[in-house]
């Protein structure tokens, strides 16, 4: 009867296992800046799916909670009783970049924070120091709990909220460009009007005194005004991928 082979050594599978884990991508936390209407979240969104990597949407956390001060009649006028409120709504971010999700108080609030009502007034609410501390830290817990990493979008996130993070991109576009764009998404709204908005919030948003928008020192800076989406895209994963590679 011949002889049998003998048994591969378990020696072999746990080199391969430790070879595998010397070839995982580091994980790597992504700020991505900028104003409105030049391409943040459809960027952010793809890099992330590209990449497996969580995805926060920011401005959708202060949307929900200007919704939530509209929805139970806060004056959103008045910085004190914002002030007072903050602490109340119970904000939660989902980070799959195919599905982002957001509640507030357990309802869905993705459709309602969409709202032009809201769009009007979210500069004044979020310009509210309380409301920018709390949103930050839950902004920062989210951001260190992604396994993998995350890609973050924002106005402040290179400057605030993550000052340390891997890479910082600061996207940019002419007025004309960001209209455009943004009255394709908004229906019934000229492009005009649009630009108008748009600069309103730009100045609203890069003149409050607690975290303004601003381009990080050490931020890349990425003008998409001739350039698709993919191409844009295209040039965050090579500067992700470049980091990744560096660490």
């Amino acid at each position: 009867m011949p002889a049998r082979p003998p048994r591969p050594r378990t020696r072999k599978v746990s080199v391969t296992v430790e070879s595998a884990a010397r070839t995982a991508p580091a994980a790597v936390i992504v700020a991505i800046d900028g104003p409105s209407g030049t391409g943040k979240s459809s960027t952010s969104k793809a890099v992330a799916a590209k990449l497996g990597l969580s995805y926060l949407d920011t401005g959708a956390q202060y949307r929900a909670i200007t919704w939530w001060m509209i929805t139970n009649e806060i004056d959103t006028d008045d910085p004190a009783a914002i002030a007072t409120a903050a602490a109340k709504p119970v904000i939660v971010s989902g980070t799959d970049p195919g599905a982002p999700t957001i509640t507030v108080d357990g309802l869905d609030a993705a459709g309602p924070i969409r709202t032009q009502e809201v769009t009007a007034k979210v500069s004044a609410v979020s310009a509210v120091p309380e409301v920018r501390a709390l949103i930050t830290q839950l902004q920062r817990d989210i951001a260190a709990a992604a396994p993998a990493g995350i890609v973050v979008e924002g106005r402040d996130i290179g400057t605030t909220v993550l000052p340390d993070a891997d890479l910082k991109v600061f996207l940019t576009a002419s007025p004309e460009a960001r209209a455009a764009r943004r009255s394709g998404e908004l229906k019934g709204v000229d492009v005009a009007t649009t630009r108008e908005a748009l600069l309103k919030r730009d100045a609203a948003d890069s003149g409050r005194k607690t975290s303004p928008l601003a381009k990080a020192d050490d931020a890349v800076e990425v003008d998409t005004t001739e350039l698709t989406l993919d191409q844009v895209i295209e040039c965050v994963v090579t500067l992700i991928e470049e980091k990744r590679a560096a660490k």
